[in-house]
């Protein structure tokens, strides 16, 4: 095949342009103006359940921010999702907190919520507090177990970020993942579900919080005619360009979801049956993934081969793929943290691959790729 074909490439409405002109020819340039207000509202209007949305330079910028609003400070711990991006973890790290990492459950790929209450009580047995809060990530846009997350977190009464980065138009029972916690964290980085170059947003639970996260994006700058600080401050805000990217694409959300959802299932109904290669699916009917990313894996004994041998052999052919996250508790960055875990997260890493969904990939990509996966797996 003479064209790559990637994971999950950008792709544009045609409206952006309209957008980032009308940003240019009125001067509002800088991180405030008509398309941050818009798409603010357009997020708020799209995810419901009353919430309220900031517009953020980075996703990592909204888990910043909603662990300083949640108070987690130095000396802290927070209670983070191992199998995931270092992203969710890092902003603990920031704080001056400690990340303790949490294992995954089968079903998901999520949070083990068995664990999760194991850890919570044996960081109050080893530290004689609670944790401060609790990250759950909705991976590769599968929904976690929230339900009982959230419910175990109110058992302890700890506070809930909730990283939905890679989960935009997921959604568990019905109510779109990043809105069961006290926060919900959006990424639209270029390979999101939409993008805005780079960017993200926090969801927050009313009025008043949102102006207190502006408050802490925009340098925390007190209400005086001069430069007034008492508290720390951050540059966070997204910029009205951007955000003119991210009106164009929110006009085909639903479109990328839908083309998400219909790539995986011309997977799962070609994988079906086929010995040593298990695609990962909703669990039940409460879960709606958005499948942002399809992941497979494979079984080294039935098939003969590994993960690894079929990403190499792959990027032969022309195709994108990647490992499945490793588990941030065997990072050497964070290998004096305490973990919570039950072998999971580390089988996935390795039997697992991230393969092409993105708007740009076509019914006939998806026959090649699993053509060529075939090819590798089946001896």
């Amino acid at each position: 095949m003479d064209k790559r074909i990637y994971l999950c490439l950008a792709h544009m409405s045609g409206k952006e342009q309209a957008f980032i002109k009308e940003a240019f020819d009125t001067n509002w340039v800088v991180p405030l103006g008509p398309n941050v207000n818009a798409f603010e509202d357009e997020l708020k209007h799209f995810v419901g359940q009353d919430k309220e949305v900031v517009a953020l330079s980075a996703g990592t910028a909204a888990i910043h921010l909603g662990l300083i609003q949640l108070g987690v400070g130095a000396g802290d711990e927070v209670i983070c999702q191992s199998f995931t991006f270092c992203a969710s973890a890092n902003p603990v790290a920031y704080q001056g907190a400690t990340p303790v990492f949490v294992d995954s459950e089968e079903d998901t790929w999520n949070m083990d919520p068995v664990l999760l209450e194991e850890a919570i009580k044996d960081r109050i047995a080893k530290t004689g507090k609670k944790p401060k809060a609790i990250l759950p990530v909705h991976l590769y846009g599968m929904p976690a177990r929230i339900d009982e997350i959230c419910a175990i977190a109110a058992k302890y009464d700890i506070p809930v970020l909730e990283d939905a980065a890679e989960a935009l138009g997921s959604e568990f029972n019905g109510r779109k993942c990043g809105t069961f916690g006290t926060f919900g964290v959006l990424s639209f980085n270029g390979n999101k579900m939409i993008t805005t170059s780079g960017g993200g947003a926090l969801i927050v639970p009313d009025e008043s919080t949102k102006k207190q996260t502006m408050f802490y994006a925009t340098q925390a700058r007190e209400p005086f005619p001069h430069y007034q600080h008492e508290k720390i401050g951050y540059n966070y805000r997204m910029s009205n360009i951007c955000a003119g990217i991210g009106r164009g694409q929110m006009t085909v959300l639903d479109e990328h979801i839908a083309h998400h959802r219909h790539v995986h299932a011309l997977y799962e109904n070609a994988f079906e049956g086929v010995d040593g290669i298990t695609l990962k699916s909703n669990p039940d009917g409460r879960f709606n993934a958005n499948y942002w990313l399809s992941t497979i894996l494979i079984d080294p004994v039935k098939t003969g081969t590994n993960y690894d041998e079929v990403r190499r052999k792959l990027d032969e052919q022309g195709i994108e793929t990647r490992p499945l996250w490793k588990p941030m508790h065997l990072q050497p960055v964070y290998a004096t943290n305490p973990c919570y875990v039950n072998g999971v997260s580390e089988r996935l890493f390795n039997m697992g691959l991230c393969i092409p969904a993105g708007p740009w990939v076509t019914d006939e990509d998806v026959a090649y790729i699993v053509e060529q996966i075939k090819g590798c797996c089946m001896k």
